[in-house]
């Protein structure tokens, strides 16, 4: 059954997560309606236009002027992200933004301010705020579950690297990780990243570190309510893709997350093994949809979007964070304003 009045999207970004999110917005939505797609690499485009029956561009900015158009979601690279983001703004667009939102905090305070001028819904994809799991874990920990937040843990396991030289510097913080830091932000809600320390190598593909690029880093952040929180990724999984959340407080404990793809297990004399994902939009199928169905109704009914560029901004500062530690080898000062070493972010 179709809504009544779907959405009508133009998406920008004809990759990866792009296709999975078109096909979600012109297959699996009734509330959304694809109008057209747009990527400047014209096969890309084409490609997936045709694929799905919708109108393709090679120009961005014609998909945000076409009069067709309500909404945009942009999930092309980042760091397009905050001008696209800006323009859409400017044409009166709604906007769904992938992580991360932007590649500077001043770009990302761009990307807001645009968007509240023009007193439009901005959302960021960030998908494991609808993920049932870690929603139930979220709602156990505002409902005083577990009491007090104490020690927080979120882990991203990537299964492999397929082509180590094609990951730019610093991906680890900025592309993987941040979704860790928006998890933990949330799950500690109303408390602020004030300090933070990383450990991070090489130790999947150690011949390209010297090209910049991290595969394995730990991050311990510390809180302004005295809660201490974890961070963990690596790109060698051979399991499959893993990511889970941990909160433990002085009433208890509550968990998230697991890499098994279904529930069922396998007992034999082997032992007992279950199905696991092998990529991100495996696990978090329904999330993903879950995301663009609250962003619907955020610009159909003119709810508040349930991820705000404000959130994203918060994760971002920690991002940036991380690379100044790692540059510095210390411990740093989780800021609120732009540094010297995020010139490094879009090398």
């Amino acid at each position: 059954m179709t809504h009544p009045d779907p959405v009508r999207f133009g998406l920008i970004g004809a990759g990866r997560i792009g296709t999975h999110h078109a096909t979600t917005l012109a297959h699996h939505l009734g509330a959304a309606d694809l109008v057209a797609v747009a990527d400047p690499h014209g096969a890309a485009a084409e490609r997936l236009g045709e694929s799905l029956g919708v109108e393709w561009l090679t120009d961005p900015q014609a998909l945000i002027d076409d009069p067709r158009v309500e909404a945009v979601a942009v999930t092309c690279a980042s760091t397009a992200h905050a001008d696209l983001v800006v323009a859409a703004a400017e044409a009166g667009k709604a906007v769904f933004v992938e992580k991360p939102m932007a590649m500077t905090l001043a770009d990302a305070d761009r990307a807001i301010a645009a968007c509240r001028a023009a007193d439009i819904p901005l959302q960021v994809g960030f998908n494991r705020r609808f993920a049932r799991d870690f929603v139930t874990a979220h709602e156990t920990v505002s409902s005083g579950g577990i009491g007090t937040p104490q020690l927080l843990r979120s882990l991203t396991r990537d299964p492999g690297l397929a082509n180590p030289g094609a990951v730019p510097p610093w991906t680890i913080f900025t592309q993987t990780l941040i979704h860790d830091f928006d998890a933990l932000n949330w799950f500690n809600a109303g408390a602020t990243a004030v300090e933070l320390s990383v450990m991070a190598d090489a130790l999947v593909a150690p011949d390209f570190k010297q090209a910049g690029l991290l595969d394995t880093a730990v991050v311990t952040i510390r809180y302004d309510n005295g809660a201490i929180a974890v961070a963990e990724a690596s790109f060698s999984a051979a399991y499959g893709y893993d990511v889970r959340g941990e909160v433990f407080g002085s009433a208890g404990m509550v968990t998230a997350g697991s890499p098994a793809h279904l529930t069922s297990a396998h007992w034999s004399a082997t032992g007992v093994s279950s199905p696991t994902a092998r990529a991100d939009t495996d696990l978090f199928t329904d999330a993903y949809a879950a995301e663009l169905a609250a962003f619907c109704g955020a610009v159909r009914h003119g709810t508040p979007p349930q991820v705000r560029g404000e959130d994203a901004r918060a994760a971002l500062r920690i991002a940036l964070a991380c690379i100044e530690a790692v540059e510095t080898g210390g411990t740093v000062t989780v800021r609120d304003a732009d540094r010297a070493v995020e010139g490094a972010v879009a090398r």
